[in-house]
């Protein structure tokens, strides 16, 4: 399987999303079984619900961080061999014509393996060079014996060697499922099409005809672009209530993880957009359509999904961290209350209508750019 650089660009973003989850839950599960081998010396009331809330922290945020991250990856990796496929139909179908059977084919997409494998070791090297730090926080109190870095290497088989291997399959078992389909649809790069038909007269009608048939078309990209919104809406509002609730230390961390999945996703999500419709983008251009006309048939559909993903990841982290404040540390003393912070969240919105438009009518100028020959390929 040949790979370009703009594919390989796509497999480093999920090698991304899998050294972020890889980080927080090897961080978390580290920390929780070297505290569960001082359990017998925590003494008092106060110390056991400390401990208790230590405990459920760690599980929350290894489900909640590391789970979702992972489920994330996985719909990433779905999208993108169905995006490789299409993208290289006519070879595919050519291996197919020559004799080669879909699991053969299907077999190479095990070099995403590789990229999972590198983002689960990237992110498990990484837990260890902040691991001193989240000890160093967690041991100030005095009511938990001291708990030292003991490195277990069980869970390197649970957290690098086990994704690696489990995602491998499923690209193969996914390829082979993607890949039962007529050789000759492959050949000519037939896809299914649900658009309405437009005689293209009422310019105004053409670009609400187009927006629905690249909706239709790709909804899976529908939900990268939510995606890339949630993860910017819930992690920079949640790193600003760390300060208070926990350490500047973690907020950092949930900062850079939010801000590098957000954009991370969305760039997947837009230049993939923009590729599978290049060729519409040069046909609209030499029927007098202008790059705003363009930008409004391509990008500007998929703006409901990515204030909805804003709105829906307010939501989570505020529903997550009252649980947490609620409920884990609710027998702990001198914990202050969280309350939704209306200023964090209009600051938080601003930065976002401005960075998302922003991106938005950058790919919009990019869009003059793409030559016109490209409609002669066809």
């Amino acid at each position: 399987m040949v790979i370009s650089f703009k594919d390989s660009l796509k497999l480093f973003g999920i090698s991304i999303m899998m050294c972020c989850a890889i980080t927080v839950c090897n961080m978390f599960m580290n920390y929780l079984i070297d505290l569960k081998g001082v359990e017998s010396l925590v003494n008092g009331p106060a110390g056991e619900a400390l401990y208790d809330a230590y405990v459920n922290t760690g599980i929350v945020c290894c489900a909640c961080s590391g789970g979702c991250l992972s489920l994330t990856s996985l719909v990433m990796l779905f999208f993108y061999i169905k995006h490789y496929i299409d993208s290289h139909s006519k070879q595919i179908g050519v291996l197919k014509a020559l004799g080669y059977s879909d699991f053969k084919i299907a077999k190479s997409f095990m070099i995403f393996a590789v990229s999972i494998f590198i983002g689960c070791l990237a992110g498990y090297l990484l837990s260890f060079a902040l691991m001193p730090m989240y000890y160093h926080l967690q041991n100030e109190t005095d009511l938990i014996p001291h708990v030292s870095i003991v490195p277990h290497f069980e869970l390197f088989a649970i957290l690098v060697v086990a994704p690696t291997v489990v995602f491998g399959l499923i690209a193969v078992l996914y390829s082979v499922k993607k890949l039962n389909q007529p050789t000759v649809n492959l050949i000519k790069g037939i896809t299914r099409s649900k658009g309405k038909a437009t005689n293209g007269k009422d310019k105004s009608n053409f670009i609400k005809e187009m927006s629905s048939s690249v909706l239709r078309s790709r909804k899976t990209l529908v939900f990268l672009i939510a995606l890339s919104s949630f993860c910017f809406s819930a992690m920079i509002q949640m790193s600003t209530s760390m300060d208070e609730l926990a350490s500047v230390m973690m907020g950092l961390m949930i900062f850079i993880i939010g801000v590098v999945l957000a954009f991370t996703t969305l760039y997947i999500a837009t230049s993939t957009v923009i590729r599978f419709n290049q060729k519409n983008i040069a046909m609209m251009r030499v029927y007098g359509y202008n790059g705003f006309n363009c930008k409004r048939a391509v990008l500007d559909c998929y703006r409901p999904a990515a204030y909805i993903g804003f709105v829906i990841g307010t939501i989570y982290q505020y529903v997550l961290l009252k649980v947490m404040v609620s409920v884990v540390f609710k027998d702990i003393e001198n914990v202050p209350d969280y309350k939704f912070d209306f200023v964090m969240f209009f600051i938080t919105l601003g930065a976002f209508i401005v960075i998302y438009e922003g991106i938005m009518l950058i790919y919009g100028w990019l869009m003059k750019k793409i030559p016109l020959k490209q409609i002669m390929d066809e």
